[in-house]
């Protein structure tokens, strides 16, 4: 009797033996393998493409036109000309001449900006669409523009419609027509001239 307790208890300590070496050997191959995954994407030299190229052209334009409004908004020039070809050229919602290129857009927006603080603008009802080549495409928007201009408070509602084209795989605008549909401003005293509203992306 008591050698089958004896055989008894060696079996029970076997049993929790070969669980406790199990779990250990489990964990350690697991943690080797997560080691391993470690360094492979470590040591791995396949580039992974850029998530932009990942993403449809529609939703890459759409995607341009929100980052170039956001800079447009800040001032930040840089950002802006990213979006920009150089050849650029805008119609603005003003009656004005066509501005052709980005020195001269660039030197437009710096002087109107200037005298525009808090500004915003809201997008909305953007149609965007790919020409049969797949290199240039087209979007139209419109937008509501608040600031305040030269100290008074303005606001103006308007249509955008923006051409791109693909170059070196970015979609860049090469064309900017502008119609302001609506402006407004608070009253202002006589002696002081209407604020202007900066040109519009």
């Amino acid at each position: 009797m008591k050698l089958w307790k004896d055989l008894s208890s060696i079996r029970i300590a076997a049993r929790r033996a070969f669980f406790f070496s199990f779990v250990l050997l489990l964990t350690l191959s697991l943690a080797s393998t997560a080691s391993a995954q470690k360094k492979k994407k470590k040591n791995d030299t396949t580039p992974n493409p850029p998530p932009a190229t990942i993403l449809p052209d529609e939703q890459r334009i759409d995607n341009a036109i929100g980052e170039m409004l956001g800079a447009w908004q800040l001032g930040d020039i840089e950002k802006l000309h990213s979006h920009y070809a150089d050849d650029v050229d805008v119609v603005n919602g003003m009656w004005a001449a066509p501005v052709v290129g980005w020195p001269s857009y660039l030197a437009s927006y710096q002087s109107q900006r200037a005298r525009a603080q808090q500004v915003r603008l809201d997008r909305s009802n953007t149609l965007i669409r790919l020409g049969p080549s797949g290199n240039t495409a087209w979007a139209s928007y419109q937008w509501e523009f608040t600031a305040v201009v030269d100290g008074v408070p303005s606001s103006a509602f308007g249509h955008t419609t923006l051409i791109f084209e693909k170059r070196n795989d970015s979609w860049l605008i090469v064309h900017n027509h502008t119609s302001l549909v609506q402006a407004s401003q608070a009253a202002t005293p006589a002696a002081q001239q209407p604020a202007a509203t900066p040109p519009k992306p």
